[in-house]
């Protein structure tokens, strides 16, 4: 039997970011035959010195290319920095380009999670500019329909454009219920979705 990996990509720097990744993974892990897969990305610095080592100390293995290659969907995180993605974030995917040039992308099916410091704090803009490269990757995305209840009273994180999370300005709020029911629903949806397009008969 042929089995989905779905891929996971966040950056995190307090943690949160990784937590909607792991319920995210828990929510693939829900339909049958398909896999999660955790990957991250190191950190940068704006003088351009190396900050990380090769290998991460703790948590999810370093992404690679190959790991682009080889899933059949993506779910993309990270947390909010001034209405955008993290810069580490940033840095992997514009180093794509073969990637792109391949088309390893292609046709499958992709989504995104942010967290932000404020309920405010550009949460949707950060979900949307993680979507740009992913078009640019010809990747199908997907978001949070009404369907799921819990974004019609969330009073924390969640949007129609991804799931999302309110840390607070120190990272130290907790993930609601809502945003719990909401990143497991998403992974879900990912995996559903990459589970019809990898399986689909020939037209």
């Amino acid at each position: 039997m042929q089995s989905l990996n779905l891929l996971i990509l966040y950056y995190s720097r307090n943690g949160a970011t990784r937590q909607l990744a792991e319920l995210i993974a828990e929510g693939v892990e829900t339909i049958p035959q398909a896999n999660a897969i955790l990957r991250t990305v190191p950190a940068i610095s704006t003088v351009c010195e190396a900050t990380e080592s090769s290998v991460p100390t703790s948590g999810s293995p370093y992404v690679e290319q190959a790991d682009l290659a080889n899933c059949d969907g993506l779910a993309l995180g990270s947390p909010t920095r001034f209405g955008n993605m993290a810069a580490p974030l940033k840095y992997f995917l514009d180093a794509t380009v073969a990637s792109w040039l391949s088309g390893a992308l292609e046709g499958k099916p992709a989504c995104v999670f942010t967290s932000s410091g404020s309920l405010h704090g550009g949460q949707e803009s950060t979900l949307l500019s993680m979507m740009l490269p992913l078009m640019h990757h010809g990747m199908v995305l997907m978001g949070l329909p009404y369907s799921e209840s819990s974004l019609h009273h969330t009073q924390s994180g969640g949007t129609p454009y991804g799931v999302s999370h309110y840390a607070g300005s120190n990272g130290t709020i907790a993930l609601s219920a809502d945003e719990k029911t909401l990143a497991i629903a998403q992974g879900k949806r990912l995996a559903l979705l990459a589970k019809k397009i990898k399986f689909a008969p020939e037209n």
